[in-house]
């Protein structure tokens, strides 16, 4: 305890009680340190453990002030050193110290960083945690040291930041690593945290111990020894920077202006090294993977020098080579990684250098972009693409908002090696939207579509009427190949035997029945899985009874339609089986013939003993299956070509009949012509094409369309149901992405193969209208119009302009000039005079024109007079001088309209042709001399005039030369070893002010010119240190704005010693003065917080000493007040005035002659009344 005396007693109590020696468990309790009257109160928490050590406790506190004064026998600061003996390891001793954390935090800070202690060389971590839960953006933090100090800057060798991040409890945690701490690093700390607009910060301090603590083994007892006197200012030219204001408060320096001034006086210029001819530079940066090459240059070329980093010597390796090049030594890095980033130091004997490298991690950028999907309801999505760095860190985000990993394990994200893939499980319409995935060195979007599950019927099954041992077929088509079904007949589930046969062909579905039985009548059904809606048909059985007939029966056909009506048509589509099957009678059995078109006979069936023959004249295709009383005609996978009208004739020798059967070959339609792109927009195009040369036998329904980027694919559909239409808007693309399209044609029968795909295009929208248009100039027959570029162009380059006009009240728009202007002003020439005209410009670029913008009113072609107006540049305003031979070129602009007659004079007379040259425009006039001559000077004059209304102005000219030698040298005096000389000017002086004279003088015997006066403005001098007995050669030029003479004025002189100066006797005069106040101090009333002045001007010989005066008293040191004197106005300026600094103020001048004093009121005034 610091006590006022030496004979202070101190009592150590707890709970109110005197302390033993020994410590035990129900020690852990309050304590306090009682010093005179004064308390000072603290904790002690006791724990059992196995190694037994001494604890020091030291408390730092303030003591308590009673009512009116501080405590007698105390002074305002105590310190208190416990010593016991305590079971405790060392390690967890220093967490039983650490401040309780347990505090309500606030802001966003879960985890603030603590005040700590800290030996030297010993390291310390300081560690804040922030939930990013609520956060839009990743939080910035930064750490200070004192008020000002950002520690980012210092990263290195002695302090390391790092950053970790918990994805599963979205959890930042920063830490601020102090490597072997020093005395110096004790100090007050800030951390800040801000995200967006939220912030937050918090304060700690570290304390750092010098060495093993000494323990006051007698407090009674102890002596205050006095610290020994430290000149602080050698303190402070051994601590760094950052320390001067925590050094200044100590030893109560508050003029820190002044004390860095007197440091930088101070401060010794750095000794030159030794050992290092070059050293290395501060820092260096290399990019990851490059090569890095390290140099130094030492004193002696045999002397070694040894590589460190981060204080480790470098063994040399394949990475790490060494090199010796006379006296240059070389550290060259191959292959640099992010662990060669640190601090690498070349020592050399005693001395070392040190530089920072910084190895930069070059941008990852994405070498296989997304791609669009288009999926249905529920399925599972993978958006990928792939970046050029295995194990590079990317960002997702859909529609501009960052994914993350929820809980409801919604987004997967999978990392293998450069691929980087996006799971969505289970795809809903919500997730519907652009997807774009981010590096630090580009970004690739897509889109996502979702679909509900639609499936659409391409066919449908169709009621079949069939005949014992017949087939049956049930066929339909769906639009989803993976779609499975389940046939019922009259509600009961269809299986699969040796006469029924169920087979699922990509779209297409059957059910096939052979040997058709009465029992097969009934409702079949089919029900696609997943889906909410049936196909239904009905078999129906048809029995044929054959009634008797009596032999020689003539043949009969026996069908209900003889091919004569549209109901007799036969529909069969291409590629299945054609079956006719036709009825007959007739005893003997007849001769069936078939015959298509032309009577082409297809078959012959003839009748005979044994049964039935079969001919054939048609192709393996066709062939003939014969019953009793049936005769069955069929062609395998029909075609276009079997389309036609077949007929049936059946013979016998009874006679003979006759039947015709239409049939009709159906197929999917052709392909539709290539679409055509007709316009483009931000986000969509509209895009045509021709409807397909055969439609297959059946009408088109609709088309479905297709799109892809061009560098892609994967075709996305834009539609499901056919649009009928052949002109469609495609929308939700991405501005300046290029893409094509595709269509298919639908019919009843299916869908037809894809066009081929359209020319790439683009998406962009038009630009903006242009702005600012305006009417720039006029005349009888032309209007000069400008206008600026639109403010938003998008994504494709602008092509140009195009400017269009019209008469008023007419509509009729003309092209002002074909074709397109990259300019943003143009001319209109050849327009009738005296009409009044509308003019419009539109911006166009690939996407088309922009929307037009007009004059706001229209515009009378006809010449608007102009008052002729002379603009004189500031430059020439005041003379123009220039020197002979040089060139002149007068540029002055004007205005007027008409075109103004512009008149040149000099001096009130005509201008020289064959010397000036004269060239006018309509906005300037020119006067130009090639080589200007003395002659030119002058005053020149240009004149303007239209009509009766002129305007004139004056450029002086000054044209100069060097002048001539000065004239009538000669000696004026001569005494000792000095000459008086003395000259006249020149008659030249070049039309300029001769600015002085230069003075030269040679020995003879020498003939060496040495300049004794250089630009001597008086035409007399006195030149010295002559040498007795020499002869001397003195030479005098003139001197103006141009140069030195041509010729100088010379004289020879014999310098002897028979001359003695008598320099004449002058009566000093006296020039003194007593000083006066020629201007007063004026009575002020100011404002509180606004620096404020006082001034006054004084005169006096010799300069009076000033001082200021508040109120009698001398302010003359104190550091709110500045005084300034300035050619005898001496100004005093008060910073910042308060109430206290008004008063009477006084300035008081006194030289050897004599004083003067005088004084104002100075009265402040509160800044909010």
């Amino acid at each position: 305890v610091a006590e006022e005396g030496p004979d202070a007693k101190v009592r150590r109590q707890s709970n109110t009680k005197d302390l033993a020696s020994a410590v035990t468990k129900k020690d852990g309790t309050a304590y306090a340190v009682i010093a005179g009257g004064s308390k000072v109160k603290f904790d002690l928490k006791v724990k059992e453990k196995e190694v037994m050590e001494e604890v020091k406790l030291e408390v730092k506190e303030e003591v308590k002030e009673k009512e009116g004064g501080s405590l007698l026998g105390c002074r305002p600061f105590s310190r208190a050193i416990l010593t016991y003996e305590h079971s405790v390891r060392s390690t967890e001793h220093r967490e039983s110290q650490a401040p309780d954390t347990k505090t309500d935090l606030t802001g966003l800070f879960t985890e603030k960083p603590q005040s700590g202690e800290v030996a030297v060389g010993e390291n310390i971590n300081f560690v804040a945690k922030v939930n990013a839960a609520s956060l839009l953006k990743k939080p910035t933090i930064k750490w200070f040291k004192g008020k000002w100090m950002d520690l980012a800057s210092k990263s290195g060798k002695n302090l390391q930041l790092k950053e970790l991040y918990d994805r599963n409890s979205k959890v930042y945690t920063f830490e601020m690593q102090i490597i072997a701490a020093k005395p110096s690093f004790a100090g007050a700390y800030r951390c800040e945290v801000s995200s967006r607009d939220k912030f937050d910060s918090c304060n700690f301090d570290l304390t750092v111990h010098g060495g093993c603590p000494h323990t006051i083994q007698s407090l009674g007892a102890s002596q205050v020894k006095s610290e020994p006197d430290e000149d602080v200012w050698e303190i402070l030219q051994k601590a760094p920077a950052s320390e001067y204001e925590k050094i200044a408060f100590q030893y109560g320096i508050t003029d820190l202006r002044g004390m860095l001034k007197r440091l930088k006086k101070m401060k010794k210029e750095e000794k030159k090294s030794e050992a290092f001819l070059k050293k290395l530079d501060p820092a260096y940066q290399v990019e990851k993977g490059h090569k890095m090459k390290l140099c130094i240059e030492v004193a002696n070329e045999d002397v070694d020098v040894k590589w460190l980093k981060n204080g480790q010597e470098i063994q040399s390796t394949g990475r790490y080579i060494f090199e010796s090049v006379g006296n240059k030594r070389y550290l060259t890095i191959n292959h640099c990684s992010l662990s060669d980033d640190a601090t690498y130091t070349c020592v050399v004997g005693n001395e070392k250098c040190t530089t920072e490298l910084f190895v930069k991690e070059p941008p990852v950028t994405i070498t296989s972009h997304l791609e669009d999907q288009m999926v249905m309801k529920g399925e599972r999505v993978e958006l990928e693409c792939e970046v050029s760095e295995e194990g590079a860190t990317v960002k997702w985000e859909k529609d501009g908002v960052e994914l993350t990993r929820d809980e409801s394990f919604k987004y997967r994200f999978k990392k293998d090696g450069r691929k980087h893939v996006l799971i969505i499980n289970e795809a809903t319409k919500e997730d519907c939207g652009h997807y774009t995935v981010k590096t630090n060195g580009g970004e690739s979007m897509a889109e996502l579509m979702v679909s509900e599950k639609e499936l659409e019927v391409y066919q449908n099954i169709a009621d079949l009427t069939v005949k014992a041992k017949d087939e049956a077929v049930f066929k339909c088509e769906v639009s989803d190949e993976t779609v499975k079904g389940i046939w019922y007949k009259n509600g009961v589930e269809v299986k699969a035997d040796a006469r029924t046969h169920i087979t699922h062909i990509g779209r297409i579905h059957k059910l096939t029945i052979d040997d058709v039985k009465p029992e097969d009548q009934g409702d079949y059904t089919f029900v696609p899985e997943g889906y909410a809606f049936n196909l239904s048909a009905k078999l129906n059985f048809l029995e044929v009874k054959i009634d008797y007939v009596p032999r020689q029966d003539p043949p009969k056909i026996h069908l209900d339609c003889m091919g004569h009506t549209a109901d007799s048509t036969i529909v069969v589509v291409a590629g299945n089986k054609l079956r006719l099957d036709v009825p007959i009678t007739g005893d003997p059995a007849p001769t069936v013939v078939w015959t298509k078109g032309e009577k082409v006979k297809l078959l012959v069936f003839l009748s005979s003993q044994t049964g039935y023959q079969v001919m054939t004249e048609g192709d393996g295709r066709l062939h003939v299956e014969s019953t009793k009383g049936h005769c069955i005609f069929t062609i395998e996978g029909a075609d276009k070509q079997d389309e036609g009208l077949y007929s049936v004739i059946v013979r016998n020798p009874a006679g003979e009949d006759k039947a015709d059967i239409n049939v009709k070959v159906v197929d999917a339609p052709d392909p539709p012509s290539a679409p055509r792109i007709l316009s483009v927009g931000e986000d969509s195009c509209v895009v045509q094409w021709d409807p397909p040369k055969s439609d297959g036998g059946n009408p088109i329904i609709g088309y479905v369309l297709e799109r892809k980027k061009k560098k892609s694919y994967r075709w996305m559909r834009l539609n499901f149901d056919p649009y009928t239409d052949t002109t469609y808007e495609a929308k939700r693309m991405i501005e300046g992405v290029e893409y094509e399209m595709r269509v298919y044609a639908v019919n009843a029968i299916g869908m037809s193969c894809h066009s081929a795909a359209s020319q790439p295009f683009i998406p962009v929208a038009p630009t903006s209208e242009p702005v600012g248009l305006c009417v720039d100039d006029i005349s009888d027959t032309t209007v000069s119009l400008k206008w600026r570029t639109p403010e938003h162009l998008g994504s494709s380059e602008l092509d140009g302009y195009g400017v269009e006009y019209c008469k008023e009240g007419s509509d009729e728009w003309v092209p002002a000039f074909e074709g397109l202007t990259e300019r943003t002003s143009v001319i209109i020439r050849d327009l009738p005079t005296g009409e009044k005209m509308q003019f419009r410009v539109r911006a166009y670029n690939m996407a088309g024109p922009s929307a037009p913008t007009s004059l706001a009113q229209a515009v009378t072609i006809r010449e608007i007079m102009q008052k002729p107006k002379i603009w004189i540049p500031r430059n020439l305003r005041q003379t123009l001088i220039k020197k002979v031979e040089e060139t002149i070129n007068l540029v002055i602009p004007f205005q007027g309209k008409p075109r103004p007659v512009i008149t040149w004079s000099k001096d009130g007379e005509h201008l020289n042709p064959k010397q000036v040259s004269v060239r006018n425009s309509d906005t300037d006039t020119i006067l130009f001399i090639r080589k200007s001559e003395r002659k030119d000077s002058g005053k020149y004059e240009v004149k303007l005039q239209i009509e009766n209304v002129e305007d004139t102005a004056s450029i002086s000219i000054q044209i100069v030369d060097l002048p001539g030698s000065p004239e009538k040298l000669k000696i004026m005096d001569v005494w000792g070893f000095n000459v008086a000389l003395e000259w006249k000017p020149p008659k030249d002086n070049g039309n300029c002010e001769i600015t002085g004279y230069m003075v030269q003088k040679a020995d003879k015997k020498t003939m060496e010119w040495y300049t004794v006066y250089e630009l001597y403005r008086r035409t007399n001098c006195v030149v010295a240190d002559l040498i007795m007995g020499n002869e001397y050669i003195f030479r005098i030029y003139a001197v103006n704005m141009v140069g030195l003479s041509l010729e100088p004025s010379l004289h020879l002189f014999i310098c002897s010693s028979g001359f003695e100066y008598k320099p004449p006797t002058y009566k000093e005069h006296d020039f003194s003065e007593v000083p006066k106040f020629t201007h007063p101090l004026v009575s002020r009333s100011v404002i509180a917080g606004y620096n404020a002045t006082l001034s006054c001007s004084v005169r006096g010989i010799p300069k009076p000493k000033v001082t200021w005066y508040k109120n009698k008293m001398d302010i003359s040191n104190e550091a709110k007040y500045r005084m300034f004197s300035r050619q005898g106005v001496l100004t005093l300026e008060i910073r910042k005035p308060c109430s206290f600094d008004g008063g009477v103020y006084m300035c008081k001048a006194v030289n050897a002659s004599g004083e003067d004093v005088v004084e104002c009121k100075l009265e402040i005034r509160r800044k909010y009344p």
